[in-house]
């Protein structure tokens, strides 16, 4: 009798065409799948994210039983449980007497790492869910002196042939994010991303989580995630109808009490496995071509997927292991209570925090242009400003959030995504939001104890940082503008800054 082989499937590959899966003979293999203690504990993991995953993984292991696998299962409070995926590989080895495991290739250096220590014959297959391998995006990127995304997003427009008139973008132009900058205005009647009641399954996910993680940051219930490929399409389904149409214009608004907006919400189950990248972009340029939505719509969130999406997880896994340990400006600044939940007199801070506890979710202008873009101007250590976001987001896994965090929000690689720092003053905010009406602190005012932080923090950044930047042809008219400033004023600046910056290390907050 032949040896069965061990078909691990990890809680971020619930798709039914997994690589690992299509490789499996469903008549002998087994499909391994774990709760552990090294998943749901190597960064404090917000409570919506730890039940989403754990509901949607036992889920999905009672489909594939349904359909006629067998699934070697470990539950989180399983006696037994050795608290990792390469221990419960080991356990289940010996069960079974073989030595022989299929595994997709997973999104983490630490895991992959630590299926290639194992004593056990481990074939990672790649992970092809993705439309650009990563020797496509290698090949792209050989030879390249600047690894713009715009350009690599063009490649997977050809590529997919989304959008596409023949050889030229549809509509003339590759991007009309100039047409995506509207503030939004408060409305009693705006639709929300669709909402699923939990069932029995993952009621005791939750009560699960409550017990084990309640003390984690995170607000836990309500919980109204999709935990199924079906409550996924769904989802979609309701985002193309109801929200796609005002996507464009709004992606990067923010208002009070406002968590979504137009946003779909559907970043957690892309990257869980549960919806595919391509048929989502299919189903948005369909929408586009029947005349339901206008083409920035459709463009720009299609570019979310293929462009950034697909983008971050090459630069991630071509930079290697040591990429979240960048730290190009020397930033060493510890990460202030406020990010925690402590109390803080900046609205757009509170709003964006508040949300991220409630919802383990913001969209990425909240995560860019506040959290962010707070941290850049702060100095916060780059490491603790990626935990973080790792920690507290239902949608983070290290690939995808890693570049994000490290190269396009806090430059801490020297510039390999972004050509220059995203910094802004509090201008941006105020005219992107209604936060600065209602706050403490005045964006008109870049002097002062009651001046918004982010007016002289931005200068101080600047001007630190000099030598740095004042060559960027990008940032030559900022500094332009800073030696124009009379010097007196120079200094008032700088002096609040410091002091911003010596309450912020005293107190954790502002």
């Amino acid at each position: 009798m032949v040896a069965p082989r061990l078909i691990l499937v990890l809680g971020d590959q619930l798709s039914d065409g997994l690589s690992a899966l299509k490789a499996a003979d469903k008549t002998r293999d087994i499909v391994v799948m774990a709760e552990v203690a090294g998943e749901t504990g190597y960064v404090p993991h917000h409570p919506k994210k730890i039940a989403l995953v754990l509901s949607a993984m036992r889920h999905f292991a009672l489909n594939l039983r349904e359909h006629g696998w067998t699934v070697a299962y470990t539950r989180l409070d399983d006696d037994g449980n050795s608290g990792s995926i390469a221990g419960e590989l080991l356990r289940r080895a010996s069960e079974h007497g073989t030595s022989e495991v299929i595994a997709t290739q997973p999104g983490e250096w630490r895991l992959i790492e630590a299926l290639e220590d194992m004593p056990l014959k481990v074939r990672q297959l790649p992970d092809d869910r993705f439309i650009a391998s990563l020797d496509t995006f290698n090949d792209w990127a050989k030879g390249r002196r600047e690894l713009r995304m715009e350009y690599f997003y063009r490649e997977m427009r050809r590529k997919t042939g989304l959008m596409m008139d023949g050889n030229d973008p549809a509509g003339g132009k590759w991007n009309f994010d100039h047409d995506n900058r509207k503030p939004a205005r408060p409305d009693m009647l705006r639709s929300a991303p669709m909402q699923f009641t939990p069932n029995e399954i993952t009621e005791e996910v939750l009560t699960l989580v409550e017990d084990l993680f309640g003390d984690n940051f995170g607000t836990l219930r309500p919980f109204h995630f999709a935990v199924t490929r079906g409550q996924a399409l769904r989802a979609l389904d309701h985002f193309v109808r109801y929200l796609l149409e005002g996507f464009g214009d709004y992606q990067d608004a923010m208002l009070q009490g406002e968590a979504f907006l137009n946003h779909s919400l559907l970043s957690p189950y892309i990257n869980l496995g549960l919806l595919d990248p391509l048929e989502v972009c299919q189903r948005v340029e369909t929408a586009w071509k029947d005349g339901h939505v206008p083409i920035n719509a459709a463009e720009g969130f299609i570019r979310q997927i293929i462009g950034w999406r697909e983008y971050m997880r090459g630069i991630y896994f071509r930079e290697g292991p040591g990429y979240t340990r960048r730290n190009a400006l020397g930033h060493r600044r510890a990460l202030p209570d406020m990010y925690w939940g402590a109390e803080t007199r900046m609205t757009c801070m509170a709003e964006a925090i508040a949300q991220t506890d409630t919802e383990g979710y913001a969209h990425h202008i909240q995560r860019l242009m506040v959290t962010g873009n707070f941290a850049l101007l702060a100095g916060i250590a780059p490491a603790e400003v990626h935990e973080w976001y790792l920690s507290v987001y239902v949608d983070a896994y290290e690939w995808v959030e890693a570049p994000n965090v490290i190269g396009m929000s806090q430059w801490a690689d020297g510039g390999i995504i972004g050509s220059k720092p995203y910094v802004s003053s509090g201008n941006y905010i105020n005219r992107m939001s209604d936060y600065c009406a209602s706050c403490a602190y005045s964006v008109k005012a870049r002097t002062g104890a009651e001046s918004c932080p982010f007016n002289s923090l931005y200068w101080h950044f600047l001007d630190r940082h000099r030598k740095r930047f004042e060559g960027n042809p990008r940032m030559a008219m900022i500094y332009r503008s800073w030696d124009r400033m009379d010097e007196g004023k120079r200094d008032a600046v700088l002096k609040t800054a410091k002091a911003h910056l010596h309450r912020l290390d005293e107190d954790g907050v502002l």
